[in-house]
This record gives structure tokens, sequence and C-alpha cells, in this order.
């Protein structure tokens, strides 16, 4: 779950520079015309949000497939998980594993865009949907959808998608897997971490909703005519996630180990989906940038660079953590910090560059 109090600063931020232009209303039509003239085109980043929403789709078609032929196993031993496993272990544990591998698949094609899609508000939904809505237990940031499985079975806004499939076929959420009995998918005697045996009736009934809702999202993608407006919003709105990344990091496995509160960000590290949004976001930027220049073409170079240093900062994380690096949780408080320190200040100064040229940013 990511909050995205972004605007709020945004909005302060305008007030300090220009009151006035903080009430624009342009329309998107006319945005576009402007940004046009400027020499600005935006082609670019509806055509890499449409290669992601693409893979996406296809990602998901697969794992919904593989999750298909799982609950078609489970239902041909009468949902007999014992059974499953001594009758057909080595079969289950290709599929549950398949799963795996096709949800680290999926997963990479929906972050590298998540700074488009939770960043623009006609798109935003869908990043609530698929990967930051929270539980019933939250409502106010809670999905909005039910799921009802093949036996009857009626799950409650029960989280986002990524989380969903990610617990699941690893097995971090025990309500979602198969009851009374040990995964002991290689048949060693001992229960490893990733060996999942997963209700086959919610996992069949959770991979076709990520299927339908990421095949949603694609459709609306090619509908999305980018502004300017958008740009800067999703610049604005997404930068300034940092803290709350970095915290769900410290809770993870990768920095907490079997410590970890923290069910998701297992299949990789949140290091990676960190790294992913922030090079979505040095797209975007380096589309917009001709027509930021033309409020302060000094100030515009400074961003970028700003942007790009804490897309290096991230990355080398990441790169030093798959290198065999450990990380404390008192470090990844500091790293936090200093990267939700960068993420603000480039955020301000985009907040800046909006007011100067008239761009009202919208609410996410």
């Amino acid at each position: 779950m990511i909050a995205r109090p972004a605007l709020a600063l945004a909005a302060a931020a305008c007030s300090l520079v220009l009151v006035t232009s903080c009430g624009d209303d342009k329309s998107p039509a006319e945005q576009r015309a402007s940004t046009t003239a400027n020499g600005v085109d935006l082609a670019a980043v509806k055509a890499y949000l449409l290669e992601h929403t693409e893979r996406l789709a296809s990602d998901s078609a697969s794992l919904r497939a593989n999750a298909e032929a799982y609950y078609r196993l489970a239902k041909s031993v009468d949902f007999d998980y014992a059974r499953l496993l001594d009758d057909r272990r080595a079969e289950t544990s290709r599929l549950v594993h398949q799963g795996q591998r096709d949800f680290v698949k999926a997963n990479p094609a929906y972050e590298e865009m998540e700074g488009v899609v939770a960043g623009v508000p006609s798109l935003a939904d869908y990043d609530v949907i698929i990967d930051a809505g929270g539980d019933a237990s939250d409502p106010e940031n809670a999905v909005p959808f039910d799921l009802e499985t093949p036996a009857g079975r009626t799950y409650k806004q029960p989280g986002n998608f990524n989380y969903l499939i990610e617990t699941t076929a690893f097995g971090t959420e025990p309500k979602y897997q198969a009851k009374g009995v040990k995964p002991d998918l290689d048949g060693d005697g001992k229960v490893e971490f990733a060996e999942s045996l997963p209700d086959a009736d919610f996992y069949v009934t959770a991979a076709r909703g990520f299927e339908k809702y990421s095949r949603e999202l694609d459709e609306a993608a090619r509908g999305w005519q980018p502004s300017p407006s958008d740009a800067l919003t999703a610049l604005v709105v997404m930068t300034p996630t940092m803290s709350d990344m970095f915290e769900a990091w410290k809770n993870s496995r990768a920095v907490a180990g079997d410590k970890a509160t923290e069910k998701a960000f297992v299949a990789a590290s949140r290091l990676q989906d960190i790294a992913d949004i922030l090079g979505g976001l040095v797209l975007i930027y380096d589309n917009v940038e001709p027509l930021v220049a033309t409020a302060d073409r000094e100030q515009a170079v400074q961003t970028r660079q700003s942007l790009r240093k804490l897309l290096d900062f991230a990355a080398a994380l990441r790169d030093r953590e798959a290198g065999g690096r450990k990380y404390t949780a008192e470090e990844a408080d500091t790293l936090g910090s200093q990267a939700q320190e960068r993420a603000e200040a480039i955020a301000g100064q985009i907040t800046q560059a909006a007011a100067k040229l008239d761009i009202q940013l919208e609410e996410s």
C-alpha cells in the first residue's frame, strides 16, 4: 500500500510560488495544443504505457491459465490436498512453481508503468485494483471489488491483485492456502520457504480477476490521450512515495528475514519495485522536460539531474542487495528518509514549473 500525499504538498508549494496560476482551468485539449506548440510530444509516454499494459495482459493470461490447470488438478481429487500430494506431487509442484515464475514475470510489467497508471487520474483506479488497494479492514483505501469463487465463497474487498496472487502463490498468506496439510512439494519431509499449496478455489478466482482487470487497464490505456497536466501530475504524485516503499522494504523478508511482518514483496525485493517505478518516472520527465524548460531552463536541467540521481540511488541499493549486501532496519529507515527528502524536493520543483506554465495539477 502506498500513500500518496504529494498533491497536498504540491498545492502548498504552488500557493507559495504563484497563487493565481493554480486555478487555471484550461482543458486538456488546450494544454495539449500549447505543448505541441512548444515542441513537446508525449506520444512516447503513451507508447511506453501500452507496451507495458500489453505485457501485463499477456502475463496475467499465462498466470490465469496455470491457475486453471492447478484448479483442474485439485478438482480431480475432489480438493483432497493430502491425496493431491500423495498421488500427484510432482505435477502439483510443477504448477505451483510455474505460478510463482509467472508472477515474477508479471510484477515488473506493472511496476515499471505504475508511475503513469497511479499518477494519471483517469487511470489511477487500476492502481488501486492491481497494486495499491487495501482490504476491507481499511475502508478508505480498500479495493472496489469482491471475489466470488466457483465454490460460492465470497471475499469482500480482499485487497489488490498483486498482493493476492503473490501471497497465495508463495504461501505467505495462510488464509489462501489449503487447510490441514503441509505443503511439502519436494517430499523431503520439510516445508521450506516458497513451498506453497494454494487453495485452488481462491487461487483460480484471484487469477481470473487479475487477468480481467489487466485487460481493462490495457483498454483504458489505449483510450488515454496524455496531456502536460497528466505528465506533471504523475511526477508530483508518484515521486514522493519513497518513505512508504522503503518502509515496506524494511518490514519485508529482504531486511527482516523470518521476522518479516510484510507478507508481500517476496517474489522480488521492494528495492526492485522502487527502481522500476522511478525508471518510468524518468521516462515521463524526459518527455515533458522541453515544456518545463520553457518556464525555467536551468531548473528543468536540475530537476532532470535530481530525478536521475534518485533512480541511480535506488538502483545501486537494489544491485548491492542482489549481490548479497544485507541491510538492517536502521539502515532502511535512514535510506528511506534520504530518498524521501530528495523526492519531495523534486516534486516541489515540478509543482513550481506547473504553476509558472499555468498548468493545473489534478487530484489523483
